[in-house]
């Protein structure tokens, strides 16, 4: 099933270069995180409590997880490119929407539309699996997230300095212009992958039962579902924390988020380097392992009332390096169970982790009072990284029964 066709810069004929990759799937990143330190200012704008402004990232979170069931078949039926274009048009004409809200309803709403940039973090793990086989695809995946953290990692900052500069709604205007030069990326760049579609988009949904029975499907993605959601916890309880325990103004919060993506990028790297080597599963259960030690270390410093912001930011590099281990390799397996569905594989893996993720980012906002401080944020974050290492096993022993990754045997 791989592309084995050379890709050719700003080539649409050829499939598609790392940078568009990187870009492609960094849009997504970029727009859940840019805007968080300005969540308080928003809140204040529109005369809301935080509960309800939050749902800018619960809420589209769930969007997000809805809509990758559905663009994994798309993409399968009708090839990566279209599907990518008509989502990062979407996402631009939303973006401009939110920029001219008057209300929250009506921010709430082109935020959800915003969501059609699940696009992007669906079909570029796809469009790596079309590319090149399974290993191979962990270690690709993994240096498309590194340059891609770059972009959260400068999201936050950039947006609490623009928020501080220029009001909340020039974060978004900063998302427009990106997601217009990814778009014009997409466009010239990206050739098509998908060399086998199916027949009919119900085919797509027909084949469901064969992914769904698969095991190891269930074991990468629960894997991949509890890692992340430690880091969707933090990304719905860290401004509020932030802001009300430590007393961080945005452009502050936003730079102390530089350090989670770096150690992601740091986590990414060794994927990149090692997976290879040592084997998706293994740097799996690695990672959960790294990302649970970090959450315990802020736990403990809270607990001894050490209030400071790198007791809260500090030991989420670590958190940062599990989930750059965890996720690349987790990824890698979901969409090479099933090869012959890799963007169904992908979409509905993704709607489960998002779907969880948006979960476990609105329990942590209300959890969170200024009573109970930051504690039942690290105990969550605890919990979920735990639930990565029991499922990374899982993972392991299923495999030892089973057919090789890529078969279409027992998995």
């Amino acid at each position: 099933m791989e592309n084995h066709v050379k890709p050719v810069w700003l080539d649409k004929t050829t499939p598609p270069h790392v940078v568009t990759l990187v870009a492609i799937a960094g849009i997504g990143a970029l727009s859940m995180n840019i805007f968080l330190p300005a969540l308080p200012a928003m809140a204040s704008f529109f005369d809301v409590d935080y509960a309800l402004i939050q749902l800018a990232i619960s809420a589209y979170l769930g969007v997000v997880a809805l809509l990758q069931i559905i663009i994994g078949p798309l993409s399968d039926r009708f090839g990566r490119r279209p599907v990518l274009l008509g989502g990062l048009g979407i996402f631009v004409l939303a973006t401009l929407g939110c920029v001219l809200a008057t209300d929250i309803e009506t921010l709430l709403g082109f935020r959800m539309l915003q969501a059609a940039v699940a696009s992007g973090i669906v079909l570029s793990r796809a469009i790596v699996r079309d590319m090149v086989p399974p290993e191979k695809a962990a270690s690709m995946i993994g240096y498309v997230t590194m340059g891609m953290s770059l972009m959260p990692m400068i999201g936050p900052a950039l947006g609490g300095v623009l928020n501080d500069a220029f009001g909340w709604q020039s974060s978004f205007i900063m998302l427009g212009v990106s997601g217009l030069l990814v778009l014009f990326l997409i466009y010239a760049d990206l050739g098509e992958t998908n060399q086998h579609k199916s027949a009919s988009f119900g085919a797509q949904f027909r084949a469901y039962p064969d992914l769904i029975r698969a095991r190891r499907f269930w074991g990468y993605t629960l894997t991949a579902g509890f890692a992340s959601g430690a880091f969707f916890s933090f990304l719905g309880g860290a401004p509020f924390i932030s802001k009300e325990v430590l007393g961080l103004s945005a452009t502050e919060m936003g730079g102390y988020f530089g350090i989670v993506a770096f150690g992601y990028m740091v986590g990414n790297f060794f994927s990149g380097r090692y997976s290879q080597r040592a084997g998706i599963n293994l740097m799996m259960v690695m990672g959960s392992v790294v990302a649970t030690f970090g959450a315990l270390i802020s736990l403990a410093l809270f607990e001894f009332g050490i209030l400071h912001p790198l007791s809260l930011f500090g030991p989420m590099f670590f958190v940062g390096i599990g989930n750059g281990m965890t996720l690349p390799n987790a990824n890698a397996g979901i969409v090479s169970v099933r090869p012959h569905l890799a963007g169904s594989a992908s979409g509905l893996s993704g709607a489960i982790t998002i779907g969880s993720g948006a979960a476990l980012s609105a329990l942590a906002g209300a959890l969170l009072t200024p009573e109970t401080g930051a504690m039942p944020l690290f105990a969550l974050m605890v919990a979920v990284s735990l639930l990565a290492i029991l499922a990374s096993f899982y993972v392991i022993w299923v495999a030892k029964r089973a057919e090789p990754l890529g078969k279409d045997g027992f998995s």
